[in-house]
């Protein structure tokens, strides 16, 4: 039997993205590893497994940010530590695109635009689509290529977006890259198969 705990990585941890990664986890029967939040990450690899490994049940979400960092920082090395950890299994990632001064990207499979649309192009911060296919810019996104994952789903700055995103208003552009990464994964059909 496959013991893994299931989480879903989001590259961004302001207490923006915290307000509406917890809503959105309790929405869908998640848990959010609320203590990951932090702009940057203060917590590293080794305690967020042990975090999601206590949780009570799946899926687990979990923040990582690197507020800005160039490079590898803190919250990209816990990122990979979790993703390659051989008790967990990623359903799948949201890049949060950022206003970045470098030019640090990952390649998405889809985005979500503000409107909620799916778009094969990225999006920027405020969830607009860009002119590149398949790309967004942010700053906790810089090793996303290089992880083995059914799903990377861009959307533009969590719980912002214009106010689209807002907590208040439901998080639904959060709430839809959650449940396209749950469908695609194939979480859903598993759970079903096993009630």
């Amino acid at each position: 039997m496959d013991d893994r705990r299931r989480v879903i990585l989001i590259t961004d941890g302001d207490d923006y993205a915290r307000r509406s990664v917890e809503f959105v986890a309790k929405e869908v029967g998640g848990r959010c590893i609320t203590l990951s939040h932090g702009n940057p990450s203060v917590l590293d690899g080794p305690v967020l497994v042990k975090l999601i490994k206590k949780a009570p049940h799946d899926p687990v979400f979990v923040m990582f940010d690197d507020s800005g960092f160039v490079g590898e920082g803190a919250g990209e090395k816990a990122l990979k530590y979790v993703a390659n950890h051989k008790d967990i299994e990623v359903l799948g990632i949201i890049a949060v695109a950022a206003k970045t001064r470098q030019a640090e990207w990952t390649k998405v499979n889809i985005s979500i635009d503000r409107d909620g649309e799916l778009t094969p192009y990225g999006v920027d911060k405020y969830g607009l689509p860009e002119l590149e296919m398949g790309r967004v810019y942010g700053d906790t996104v810089y090793c996303l290529d290089e992880l083995n994952v059914p799903i990377i789903v861009g959307i533009g700055d969590i719980g912002k977006m214009a106010k689209k995103d807002h907590y208040e208003n439901g998080s639904p552009i959060t709430r839809k890259a959650v449940d396209l990464i749950l469908e695609r994964s194939g979480y859903r059909d598993r759970e079903q198969n096993e009630k």
